[in-house]
């Protein structure tokens, strides 16, 4: 793969604190968007490069109670900006002192590899969702590592597309996960997978791959790269020592192209504009068009009344290729199950209204 790429750049902050966090990244986002308003990277935290973005170019991990900002392509500068500003965070009910920050820079990220190479998931790989876990269900137990190797070549290729990286030759991937039947995850009972892949692909270390990335799922790991920074040393030693002899050849390698991989439609936040339009009369002036009132009797106006006062229905949304409705961040790769008010409380947690019901400034 001799072909030129462009040079994609990425770069990893352990933030470390004086005590441990035991907090959600939509919590540790929501205290940088408080203290931080200024900076330039909360539009990549706050939602408002969605349409410019379809894969967050800053991510927020909580890994083994510690802080990760991983920043991508454009999200470089911002994370490099914000940690050298880092003196504390304040929850309102505790505040973490900053430490020290370890820094860990790469270049060339994102580019095809002449040989294959050897990643492990950290936190679950959401592969499952309405759609493919409907399908995976009715598949064999000889058939599914096939259709996960599939689905997490579709991934990569997902990512190529999105940082500009135009791919010519196939994606292979290899995946070994601990178990073939996925954790469900929330209500959605979206399938979830722990284990390693190889793949002939260079993925930054601790990007998130799959569904719910913000939340801090489907997280990688160079398993055999010594020199980044570790996710747990003892973990990675031990762990990259075992089961790598049936690992280690390429049987059950199976390949995508990026032609079979369509894109994603961006979608664009626009507020619709109604028109009005008036007919011309035929000395050529213009007009507003002849409308006949309808007229309502008193049984009318009621129904009528209670049509438009209902409420409207919420259309149910459906799995795609990155989707947010999760939570993680637990040691041994356990899912938690979440309950709606939960999701609730983190979604305001991030809004100004929330802090100031909580905190007094």
């Amino acid at each position: 793969m001799g072909d030129s790429f462009p040079d994609i750049k990425s770069v990893v902050v352990r933030v470390i604190t004086n005590k441990p966090v035991r907090k959600t990244p939509y919590q540790v986002k929501g205290v940088f968007m408080r203290q931080y308003p200024d900076e330039d990277i909360i539009p990549m935290l706050d939602g408002s490069y969605r349409d410019r973005y379809l894969y967050p170019r800053v991510q927020v991990k909580i890994l083994n109670e510690q802080i990760y900002l991983i920043g991508i392509h454009e999200g470089v500068d911002s994370v490099m900006s914000l940690y050298e500003k880092l003196e504390s965070l304040d929850f309102g009910n505790i505040t973490f002192d900053i430490e020290d920050c370890d820094v860990e820079t790469a270049n060339n990220q994102f580019t095809p590899s002449d040989q294959l190479v050897h990643y492990r998931f950290i936190t679950p790989w959401v592969a499952l969702n309405h759609m493919t876990g409907g399908k995976y269900k009715f598949l064999t137990n000889q058939e599914k590592p096939s259709y996960l190797n599939k689905l997490l070549g579709q991934n990569i290729i997902f990512l190529a597309n999105e940082v500009g990286i135009s791919l010519k030759d196939d994606i292979l991937t290899k995946v070994k996960v601990s178990s073939l039947f996925p954790k469900p995850v929330d209500d959605n009972k979206w399938g979830a997978f722990m284990g390693e892949f190889k793949t002939n692909f260079i993925l930054p270390n601790y990007i998130g791959v799959g569904n719910g990335i913000t939340r801090g799922f489907g997280t990688v790991y160079g398993a055999l790269n010594t020199d980044s920074i570790p996710f747990d040393k003892k973990t990675i030693k031990k762990d990259s020592k075992e089961d790598t002899e049936d690992f280690d050849d390429t049987e059950g390698v199976d390949s995508i192209s990026a032609s079979d991989v369509p894109k994603p439609k961006r979608k664009r936040y626009v507020k619709s504009k109604k028109k009005r339009f008036d007919s011309k009369d035929k000395q050529g002036g213009s007009k507003k068009p002849h409308r006949k009132k309808k007229k309502f009797s008193n049984k009318n106006r009621r129904k009528s009344k209670e049509h438009y006062n209902k409420p409207k229905r919420k259309t149910p949304r459906h799995g795609h290729v990155i989707n947010e409705d999760f939570d993680i961040e637990h040691d041994g790769g356990n899912v938690r199950n979440k309950s709606s008010s939960d999701q609730i409380d983190e979604q305001r947690f991030n809004t100004e209204k929330h802090h100031k019901k909580q905190h007094k400034f």
